[in-house]
């Protein structure tokens, strides 16, 4: 892993952090209580999962093999 695929892989994790929590936020207002264990730890697999994604090919990283 290239330093240039860590840092694309990073920042798609990051950005499903935040939409995963800003989009947790107005469900769980709509049930009265926000539980931010659950919100933050939701958040937190969907970036891990993002990452895992990145393993097979990040479209912004054009990499050949070798490299």
């Amino acid at each position: 892993m290239s330093k240039k695929w860590l840092k694309a892989a990073g920042i798609r994790a990051i950005k499903t952090f935040c939409q995963t929590l800003l989009a947790m936020i107005p469900t769980a207002v709509a049930i009265n209580e926000v539980n931010w264990l659950v919100v933050l730890s939701t958040s937190l697999t969907a970036s891990i999962l993002s990452l895992a994604t990145s393993v097979v090919g990040l479209p912004e990283v054009n990499e050949e093999v070798g490299e």
